[in-house]
Formats: C-alpha cells, structure tokens, sequence
C-alpha cells in the first residue's frame, strides 16, 4: 500500500509540475511595430536649465530676506495655482513660462529639504496627472524652482503643494 501511495504521489507531482509549465508559459511585453518611437524609448524632455533670474526676482528676494530673521528649524508650506498665484501658504510665486515657477522664502532655504506635488489649491476634485521637479534657485538663496509636466513630459501649467523643511 505504501508503494501504491508513493506512486500516486509521484505522479501527481509530475502531472503539476507538466501543466504548471505547459500552461503558465512567460509572457513578454514587446513595442508595437506601429508605436512611436517616444513610446518605446522617452527622449530627453527638454533641457534641464532653469530660467536666468530676472532683476524683479532678485530684487524680491533681497526683500524677503531682510524682512525675516533665520529660523533654527521651520517648515514652510505653500500650494500654488497652475497660474501661478497662492492658493495658501507662506512665499512669494513668481511664474516663468509654461510649467516653470520659482516660489521665494523669507530665509535661506539652500540647506532644506523640499518636496512637491500636484495638487490644486481648493477641495475639489483629484488632480491631473503630471510630473513635478523641484531644484534649489539658481543664484537666489532664499528661492525654489518647481517644474511642472503633463504625463507625457511637455511643459505644463499644474498647480502644486510644496513643503520646505530647513533643519
């Protein structure tokens, strides 16, 4: 009887074993003959390069300094509307070209930590989906550059949170 068992055993494991592989095969996602060739590999999205600082930001920037002492440790919270104006929060917008703002503290906030979303400045409705970058100012210590892209990494106006921790 127990090599009747052992037998069964066997052969169930074996019969698994065969449908398991001859049925479960490996399935590989391969680029249609007819898609883009953004699809199959994404260009480069454009240069990286922040606008050049124009005198009104930097004058802005001066300003904000010299109104505020630096904090020891603070965080500051702002959500801006894909136009560019505050929704709520503390800074001052200043909006470029399609998708590209800069948001201005009253410190310097070089040594912080920032973190963006996409999000919209009132209750209503989930966002669009996009991309979001966020990079230190170029030559303006007490600034924050936010780039904004649609899905399909174009340039776009999106409204955003962004918080900034300085230690």
């Amino acid at each position: 009887m127990k090599t009747s068992f052992r037998r069964k055993v066997a052969a169930i494991s074996f019969a698994v074993l065969a449908l398991s592989l001859a049925g479960g095969g490996i399935a590989v996602a391969q680029p249609s003959a007819k898609a883009p060739q953004e699809a199959v590999q994404p260009a480069a999205r454009g240069t990286n390069a922040q606008p050049p600082v124009t005198a009104e930001s930097a004058r802005k920037a001066k300003a904000a300094l010299k109104a505020n002492s630096t904090l020891v440790a603070s965080t500051n919270i702002v959500v801006v509307n894909a136009n560019g104006t505050k929704a709520r929060g503390v800074g001052t917008v200043i909006k470029y070209g399609a998708g590209q703002y800069e948001v201005q503290f009253g410190q310097n906030v070089t040594v912080g930590v920032y973190v963006a979303t996409i999000g919209r400045g009132d209750a209503c409705c989930v966002p669009p989906s996009g991309e979001i970058s966020v990079a230190p100012r170029l030559s303006t210590p007490n600034a924050v550059f936010i780039q904004t892209r649609n899905s399909a990494g174009t340039p776009t106006d999106l409204g955003f949170h962004l918080v900034v921790h300085l230690p």
